[in-house]
């Protein structure tokens, strides 16, 4: 099976520094020297899409713009390129959120790909009007995707749940193809969820002993309800052509961590209720900047700022090919990348790392043989890097 590479749209604003945001946590106003445009994002959804990238997920929260939105609009300056759009089930119903999708998937040409976000904040699902706890949350997922398979299937839907209830719910035309379901989370119930609703389960870049642990834990939750998942991980990537040029840009944009942010964003995210963002803390262990390689080439240092994925892949082209090798192993078959700036790390991830993988008949373009990545990629002015 060839691997599949995913890139990401920074619907929060884009620079040479990291940008910070997620889990409640409001995206870092320093270094958003490039405002999240449709004319930007599609130049770096037009890079991804020529270096052989499926597809581009893009956030979701009040920290950033609208995923179906922005998604929307960019699909239509670009011809192949998946979108892996980040939506929480609670503010918006099963029955719409379904029609969404199948209206995406007709007009896109079947370029959806949906990531079921079930919200690890109260805080921040308070602001948009949801009361519910964190497992109450989860529930409420389990139903929403429940609701919304059935309508995908041309179902007409009856439901009295905990959380939703719909009568006579049906769809006029279902998508086609259906739109596959990716999700992530690390607690007990997130795990039921995943098992029984669905195809890929994401887990952010832990060190793959970890990974290990999560992927057996799923796959057998999934066996016990007759069903197989496939996984994916969510990494950032810093990669070039020497070991010690990926560190010393790793080292470059440490360097640019303002120590009042870094202690404010940690405290903001030690509040979390989220599993998964407090296995990302416990990874940098408080920040000691000679403790961030928590792996060989598996940095912690975005996590400083960032919530969310808060680890890199740093080094040559070929030790990254090889750590990507290494998830691989593991079970591994999708990655999520990104990088500062988005649109430059493209290029440095495409051009170095994938015709390595080629090379060893690892990954193969989507459309096949591809010549070299054009350098033609319109520079768009509205949204052009300074």
């Amino acid at each position: 099976m060839s691997l599949t590479f995913h890139w990401f749209l920074p619907t929060n604003g884009d620079s040479r520094h990291v940008v910070g945001g997620g889990h409640g946590t409001p995206a870092t106003a320093s270094g958003r020297d490039r405002p999240p445009t449709v004319a930007y994002l599609s130049q770096i959804a037009r890079a991804a899409e020529d270096l052989g990238f499926v597809g581009a997920l893009t956030p979701t929260g009040a920290w950033c713009e609208d995923a179906w939105l922005t998604t929307a609009m960019v699909s239509q300056n670009t011809e192949r390129l998946k979108f892996l759009v980040a939506f929480r089930p609670g503010f918006v119903s099963p029955t719409l959120a379904a029609q969404m999708a199948s209206t995406f998937q007709r007009q896109t040409g079947g370029r959806l790909l949906l990531n079921v976000v079930t919200g690890g904040e109260s805080h921040e699902q308070r602001a948009y009007g949801d009361f519910l706890d964190k497992d109450a949350r989860y529930r409420r997922t389990g139903e929403f995707l429940e609701v919304v398979r059935e309508l995908w299937q041309g179902k007409s839907v009856d439901l009295v749940g905990e959380h939703l209830q719909v009568e006579g719910a049906r769809l006029a035309r279902v998508p086609d193809p259906v739109p596959e379901v990716y999700f992530g989370g690390s607690s007990p119930i997130a795990g039921d969820v995943a098992a029984k609703h669905v195809d890929v389960y994401l887990t952010w870049g832990e060190p793959p002993a970890k990974v290990a642990e999560k992927i057996a834990w799923i796959r057998a939750l999934a066996e016990k309800e007759g069903r197989s998942i496939r996984f994916g991980i969510r990494l950032h990537v810093i990669t070039r052509d020497t070991s010690e040029q990926a560190w010393a840009e790793a080292n470059r944009l440490l360097d640019g961590f303002d120590p009042e942010t870094v202690a404010s964003v940690q405290a903001g995210l030690a509040r979390s209720e989220s599993e998964g963002q407090r296995r990302m803390l416990a990874l940098h262990g408080g920040g000691s900047r000679d403790r961030l390689e928590i792996h060989p080439n598996l940095w912690a240092g975005i996590g400083l700022v960032r919530g969310g994925a808060g680890t890199a892949l740093v080094g040559s082209h070929d030790e990254v090919a090889e750590r990507i090798k290494e998830y691989h192993a593991l079970g591994i078959d999708e990655f999520i990348f990104s990088g500062y700036p988005h649109l430059e790390e493209a290029y440095w991830f495409g051009e170095g790392v994938l015709p390595r993988l080629q090379a060893q008949g690892l990954w193969q373009h989507p459309v096949g043989e591809q010549a070299a990545p054009s350098a033609q990629i319109p520079f768009a002015g509205a949204g052009s890097p300074r």
